[in-house]
């Protein structure tokens, strides 16, 4: 029996919420990813390299003694 509802709205993975972070013009540390997603921090990044793995373009760059990760939105 399939429970598919057509009323309902599409899931938010927290993979999802993380790609909709990284993609706001400021992009996100790695705290506020953690923070956002409630995973460790290991598994953010492992998140991100599945991102990579997908075709998103990650950028980093630094402000002060934080890395800051970004990805470019698609059209």
């Amino acid at each position: 029996m399939s429970k598919s509802n057509t009323n309902e709205a599409p899931r938010a993975t927290k993979a999802a919420k993380l790609l909709t972070l990284l993609q706001t013009g400021t992009g996100a540390s790695l705290e506020e990813m953690v923070e956002a997603t409630g995973w460790q921090s290991h598994t953010v990044r492992a998140a991100m390299t599945g991102l990579r793995k997908k075709g998103h373009v990650i950028e980093k760059h630094i402000e002060g003694n934080t890395t800051i990760w970004s990805v470019k939105p698609t059209a």
